[in-house]
């Protein structure tokens, strides 16, 4: 099998480099997305009967990636270090799904924002409206400390609290931002690596062409 020489090597070796921190930035994501599936504030607010499922899914998106992406740059890895056209082919394709999962989730963090704040806010208004002494209500209240909503504001003593509308906005703004920007900026990264195995490819096919 003819081996790749001069440049190519050096790609070859730069490949393998990126390949690496690909992997450690699959196992970053994944991180990122089991802490803000299973954060306790957020599924305190979250774990209600009837409570949005619609800011789970880009969470859920986000695990499901950055599983791909610990598993596809192991791959790459292996493709790399092997020479092996079939590896990096596969490592190619499934670089392409993955960009399309993480542009999906970063997307989707951005566009539906809104309608998640919203959707949480009519639950927690709902809730409030229906039975302000719930635990869940509760946990509301100490985790976004404040209490109550604009059209019915609190009558105790955490009168002078937010209401739970802007403490509902805020917390969640951080925490889809977060989707948003991890989802954008590993595809960011992942062209660079298409691009390196699409070199590479050629490399090889042309090294085993001359022999």
């Amino acid at each position: 099998m003819g081996k790749v020489e001069g440049g190519m090597k050096c790609v070859k070796y730069l490949l393998f480099v990126f390949n690496f921190i690909f992997w450690l930035m699959g196992s970053l994501v994944l991180s990122v997305g089991l802490w803000l599936r299973f954060d306790p504030e957020t599924v305190s607010l979250l774990n209600g009967a009837g409570a949005p499922e619609t800011f789970f899914i880009g969470v859920y998106i986000l695990i499901v990636a950055g599983s791909l992406v610990m598993l596809v740059g192991f791959f790459g890895c292996c493709g790399a270090v092997r020479e092996s056209q079939c590896l990096l082919g596969s490592f190619f394709a499934c670089l392409l799904i993955i960009f399309g999962a993480e542009v999906a989730a970063g997307v989707f963090g951005f566009l539906n924002k809104d309608k998640i704040i919203e959707d949480v806010q009519n639950f927690y208004a709902k809730t409030y409206n229906d039975d302000n002494n719930s635990t869940l209500i509760a946990s509301y209240h100490k985790v976004l400390n404040c209490c109550g909503t604009k059209a019915v504001p609190c009558s105790d003593s955490l009168s002078e609290s937010k209401d739970c509308e802007a403490g509902i906005e805020e917390f969640f703004n951080s925490k889809l931002y977060i989707i948003g920007y991890v989802g954008i900026g590993i595809a960011g990264v992942m062209i660079i690596g298409m691009i390196f195995s699409m070199v590479l490819c050629c490399a090889i096919r042309n090294s085993r062409e001359v022999i």
